[in-house]
């Protein structure tokens, strides 16, 4: 992988001489359990940044524990837009998550503060820097119809039909990811084209001039050990508790997208009594380094991104003097969020 410090991607920069006048941004982004919250405070106690939340898990209300979304305390110190702005069972898309990021980041940028999206949903990243395609909004009746027979025949055989009218979107979609796959089949019934062939068109160009920052650790080991020890700690906070009163709402179930992430997913199967507490642990654990091994992938190949390591003694200080580059401005006193 790239050196600490070193770019991801290759230079973004504008042509020599030439004078970018879009307002300043930062992406702070890594695998989960990297350290990019306590990362993105200290940085706003030092820059008049305001923080925006890039977690796709963080958005939705009730999930708090298996979440890891900062505590009341901390958002009342250091507020994050997009946190808690939906219930469970209510959507929220790539799209509607670009959308939104834009909107709070053209509000941060009119008062006088830059934007610092903080998350490691790599797709987030993705759409709000490279856009979506225009694609057709869901059809309710063909979505029920799908997600029946995905439940029906198994996710394997609708991937196995998805295969055959779009391999490109299969290729790069798991067979294990059922919201995706009936996204991608949804798709090529409403419109008769692959959507792999329809994301190939994007919108507009990014209105903010961006510093990407990824925590990307060189040990795994260390991560890894991260990954477990929070766990235990969610558990000791009350994480199945947390999913026990999410079990008691009648509008959840385990399908939903909001209930199908790592740890949550895992504790409904034990709930519903398929595993035992050490094999609880075990699954939501291996889950979780998976999703950080997908993470890790997807931000090593993020487009000049400068690459740090989150374990190292010197981060704040590294990034701080990138941030104070970028801005043209050196760190001012450490605040203290009251």
């Amino acid at each position: 992988m790239a050196a600490a410090g070193s770019r991801a991607g290759g230079p973004s920069g504008n042509a020599a001489g030439a004078i970018d006048g879009r307002p300043p941004a930062v992406l702070l982004m890594g695998p989960t359990a990297s350290g990019k919250t306590d990362l993105a405070i200290e940085l706003a106690r030092r820059f008049p940044v305001g923080l925006v939340s890039a977690d796709s898990a963080l958005v939705y209300r009730g999930l708090d524990i298996g979440a890891a979304k900062p505590d009341r305390a901390t958002l009342a110190r250091w507020p994050h837009a997009l946190v808690d702005i939906r219930d469970p069972d209510q959507p929220f898309s790539a799209g509607d998550f670009r959308s939104a990021a834009l909107a709070e980041m053209t509000r941060i940028s009119a008062s006088g503060g830059v934007p610092l999206l903080v998350g490691g949903t790599g797709l987030y990243f993705r759409a709000l820097t490279r856009g979506l395609a225009d694609l057709p909004t869901a059809d309710p009746a063909l979505r029920a119809r799908l997600v029946e027979e995905g439940g029906r025949m198994g996710w394997a055989a609708l991937h196995a039909r998805l295969a055959a009218v779009d391999p490109a979107a299969a290729a790069r979609i798991r067979p294990t990811d059922p919201q995706r796959i009936q996204r991608a089949l949804e798709v090529w019934h409403l419109t008769g084209q692959p959507i792999s062939t329809l994301q190939q068109a994007r919108p507009a160009a990014m209105p903010f001039r961006l510093l990407r920052l990824a925590l990307l650790p060189a040990d795994r080991a260390a991560l890894h050990a991260r990954i477990a020890g929070r766990l235990d700690q969610m558990l000791a906070a009350g994480l199945l508790d947390e999913v026990r009163r999410l079990r008691a709402d009648p509008a959840l179930h385990p399908d939903l997208p909001a209930l199908r992430a790592v740890g949550y997913r895992q504790a409904w199967r034990h709930l519903d009594g398929l595993t035992d507490a050490e094999g609880f642990r075990r699954e939501a654990i291996e889950a979780t380094r998976q999703l950080a091994k997908r993470q890790y992938t997807w931000f090593r190949g993020e487009r000049a991104a400068f690459v740090e390591e989150p374990f190292a003694a010197d981060l704040v200080g590294r990034c701080a003097r990138r941030l104070a580059l970028f801005l043209g401005s050196a760190p001012g006193p450490s605040r203290t969020g009251d």
